[in-house]
């Protein structure tokens, strides 16, 4: 059912995504309504971008946020999924409209919002036009550094919560700590994995389109992915 059949819900959503840089894990994107009036309360509560936030801390945020707060949605998109849609999409813009159209419609679903707010990822049409497919309309803002935005940055918190959860899960599958982020760290992690269990491992726990692929494979001495 479209948001425009009733009153718009004073308040807004907000969106952000958590694992986009990060070669292993997830992409999840995150979409939270934040009521009219409730941004002093979300500072207080420790509200800001998910990067100038302790993992520990970010995960303490996140579950007081759940409890407090009836609307909000995360959508993991796990590698292997995250690796199909690449191979149809090739493009991060569009993977990333996909997620954050698919957070808002989630929220939607609860709570007739009127306005929601992301980050500039991309060129605005992706987004609105995933949220038309489903028959949605509703006043999307796409701004720089929207994570000065409560409603923005409590969804980057819970983004990020959700990455990190996956990311300690994908790490005791296959038996070794897959760092975060895209260093040579990371790298050295990922040809250690290869060699353990061959290539094909990580189609399972990294996404694979990085650049990175390429020199793991090398240092591994495998020629591509199976």
């Amino acid at each position: 059912m479209a948001a425009g059949l009733f009153p718009a819900e004073p308040g807004r959503i907000g969106t952000d995504e958590s694992g986009k840089g990060d070669y292993f894990g997830p992409l999840v994107v995150a979409a939270f309504f934040m009521p009219e009036g409730q941004e002093d309360v979300l500072r207080e509560l420790g509200v800001r971008d998910s990067k100038r936030i302790t993992d520990a801390r970010c995960r303490e945020i996140a579950e007081t946020l759940k409890r407090g707060y009836r609307f909000h949605s995360v959508v993991t998109v796990g590698p292997e999924k995250y690796n199909e849609l690449w191979a149809k999409l090739r493009n991060l813009n569009r993977l990333l409209a996909w997620g954050h159209a698919r957070a808002i419609e989630n929220v939607l679903e609860r709570v007739p919002a009127g306005k929601a707010v992301t980050d500039q990822f991309g060129d605005e049409r992706f987004v609105r036009q995933a949220l038309l497919q489903k028959g949605r309309e509703i006043e999307l803002v796409q701004m720089p550094r929207a994570e000065e935005d409560p409603a923005v940055a409590a969804a980057s918190i819970l983004a990020r919560a959700e990455f990190l959860t996956r990311l300690h899960y994908l790490s005791r599958d296959v038996g070794l700590e897959l760092p975060k982020g895209a260093s040579d760290l990371v790298e050295t992690a990922a040809v250690k994995l290869v060699r353990a269990k061959g290539p094909d491992v990580l189609d399972k726990v990294a996404k694979t389109h990085f650049k990175t692929t390429v020199r793991v494979l090398a240092a591994a001495g495998v020629a591509k992915l199976v």
